[in-house]
């Protein structure tokens, strides 16, 4: 279409050469290739008026174009609708754009699996695999849906997801995703989800879901444009009619100049301005592994005040490890308290449960039966075992039992990082042992740049006071809460945010969900390996990298930054083409070519930096 109305449309400016019968000729061009170009125009004109009762930029478009051949100027309605429907293109095109990066990462797992069948092999779709079938996936195959290796060890790249590019390592036991691609090694997967509930599937849903929530800026440009167009009609009414009937003007000059006027203030460019940048902003972080659910995030971002860690999992690796076992009581061995606190934790999913569990299994120390199970949120658990009561609990639960343990010891162990955990009977207790979690590499560099930023940060944790600033003192974190029960967790992110403003929630999603929910933006790590970090957040980091939190108040940033640009631009030029178009300055097709088609095109540009931003700015 373009093309074809772009031929007529030269073929008529050279007909007009011509003196015999090349004006009409030219006329009849011009008519022919306005026709091409402004019928789909024309629809969404006639669906806007008589369907949904508005007046869009089609409506304007239309108006001009015919009012345009009834005043003598057929070059200037042709131009009208040549140069609006190349508009129209460019903003279907950057539509497009967005949606193949969705479309794209419906593609990433592919369609078929070989499914292990006894000691068969069978090529079927992914939807026809059950959980708990056996996959295999070769050497440069894609993994085709989620699951554990039970057989193999490769290097799996895991890009499409996490965002990150230096292949990993998968044996077995370990994860993998739908999307992955094997590298180099012979795998057998034990799928663990179907396809429609792999870790892809869901972003893929969400990522299209984002698109319908909106930031404050998008709701409040569209709020503008709903009065803005029939206003600009009444404008262009005024000014074609009042110059002639009050002061004698030339009808058909003011009729032009309103012409003008008209198209030079339709709102596509305006319109498309915020939400051609969230979009850009959303799919970008997609690619580097940050799954924001909605522009409204994008944009809170920016106003963060403070940034709240829970301390394990976040600012640790979230991987403790027994350091100490200490016997008090020569009746027990350093095995028996092992096997005790391994027997009243198996059954919680708190990280310093797995460790003191991990150990036991490591050690091949047996796991007895515990009657009576009882869990005490925040201070620990009791239970009976062979029927008698034992507790693995911290300091709090223990204040009425006979401490024999030396003051002394519990702060040398606490200044070191060391959580304590005390193992009592109903008498006393009788040992204690120490768990540690090593605190992530980039935990320091990324406090230091968020400080500097100005940005608060704050690390919440059920350590005593002495572990928390053990760990406090290593990474800079300007505010410690410590010694927390679950509960406190979310006054504590009231506090803040009404000492400093708006607070985003850094945690895992799973035993935060609620502080997560309470603060402005919630942010879970390593979302790839659970379904509830990527439903209960409002922003997903699927790998475990504090380094995407600057990356992401740099997106926020920048993408406020470019649409403040677009929409900056767009009222600027609109509003000094209006002045030359009542002065007579510009002509119709200046009006369109530059005040429409070309500030799309330029804000369509401008938006695609957008996708640029890969590294912090602070």
């Amino acid at each position: 279409i373009i093309v074809s109305s772009g031929i007529l449309f030269a073929l008529g400016h050279l007909l007009e050469y011509f003196s015999v019968f090349g004006g009409t000729l030219a006329t009849v061009i011009f008519a022919i290739g306005a026709i091409i170009a402004g019928y789909d125009i024309a629809k969404m004109a006639k669906k806007a008026v008589f369907t949904r009762h508005t007046i869009t930029p089609a409506v304007l478009m239309c108006i001009a174009a015919v009012a345009s051949f009834l005043i003598g100027h057929p070059e200037e309605g042709a131009a009208v609708t040549f140069l609006y429907f190349i508009a129209e293109f460019l903003e279907d095109y950057s539509e497009q754009r967005a949606q193949h990066s969705i479309k794209s990462l419906v593609e990433i797992a592919p369609e078929k699996a070989r499914l292990k069948v006894g000691n068969t092999v069978e090529t079927v779709s992914i939807d026809e695999v059950k959980v708990g079938e056996i996959v295999i996936v070769k050497p440069g195959d894609k993994v085709p849906l989620d699951g554990k290796v039970i057989e193999g060890v490769s290097t799996i790249n895991q890009s499409s997801i996490t965002g990150e590019s230096i292949p990993v390592t998968k044996t077995i036991k370990d994860k993998v995703f739908a999307g992955t691609v094997n590298q180099d090694g012979y795998l057998e997967i034990e799928v663990t989800k179907a396809s429609k509930d792999s870790v892809i599937s869901k972003i893929v849903t969400l990522v299209k879901q984002s698109q319908l929530n909106r930031s404050h800026t998008e709701t409040y440009v569209e709020k503008i444009a709903k009065y803005y167009t029939p206003a600009i009609i009444i404008i262009t009414i005024c000014v074609a009619i009042i110059p002639p009937l009050f002061f004698g003007e030339n009808i058909v000059d003011w009729i032009y100049r309103a012409l003008s006027l008209m198209v030079i203030s339709c709102p596509c460019a305006f319109l498309i301005s915020t939400p051609i940048g969230m979009v850009s902003s959303i799919t970008s972080a997609t690619r580097q592994g940050v799954l924001i659910k909605g522009s409204s995030y994008v944009e809170e971002m920016r106003n963060i005040k403070a940034v709240i860690f829970d301390k394990t999992g976040t600012l640790t690796e979230g991987k403790l490890e027994i350091m100490d076992i200490d016997v008090l009581d020569d009746k027990y061995t350093k095995d028996d308290l092992i096997e005790i606190a391994s027997s009243l934790e198996k059954k919680s999913t708190h990280p310093i449960a797995t460790a003191i569990v991990n150990h036991a299994k490591d050690n091949n120390l047996q796991i007895k039966e515990v009657k009576n199970f009882k869990n005490i949120p925040g201070k620990g658990i009791v239970g009976y075992i062979n029927n008698k009561q034992y507790y693995a609990a911290n300091e709090s639960l223990i204040e009425n039992s006979e401490f024999i343990v030396s003051r002394e010891t519990v702060i040398n162990y606490a200044s070191d990082g060391k959580t304590v955990v005390f193992i009592g009977n109903e008498e006393k207790v009788i040992g204690i042992i120490t768990v540690m979690d090593k605190i992530r590499d980039e935990s320091e560099e990324v406090i230091r740049n968020l400080n500097n930023a100005g940005v608060k940060t704050v690390m919440l944790t059920g350590d005593n006071k002495i572990a928390a600033h053990a760990v406090s003192d290593k990474i800079g974190v300007t505010y410690i809460y410590s010694d927390l029960l679950p509960e406190d967790k979310l006054n504590i992110v009231d506090t803040i945010r009404n000492k400093f403003g708006d607070v985003a929630m850094v945690g895992d999603g799973i035993n935060d969900a609620p502080a997560l929910a309470r603060s402005n933006v919630g942010i879970a790590m390593g979302a790839a390996g659970s379904d509830v970090a990527i439903e209960t957040a409002d922003v997903a980091l699927m790998q475990d990298d504090l380094t995407k939190l600057p990356y992401l108040f740099s997106l926020s940033t920048k993408t406020m930054s470019i649409i403040k640009q677009n929409i900056i631009t767009a009222i600027s030029v609109k509003f000094l083409f209006v002045i030359l178009a009542i002065l007579g300055l510009i002509t119709l097709m200046m009006a369109v070519g530059i005040g429409d088609m070309g500030l799309t095109l330029l804000v369509i540009l401008n938006s695609f930096r957008i996708g640029r931003v890969k590294d912090p700015i602070f």
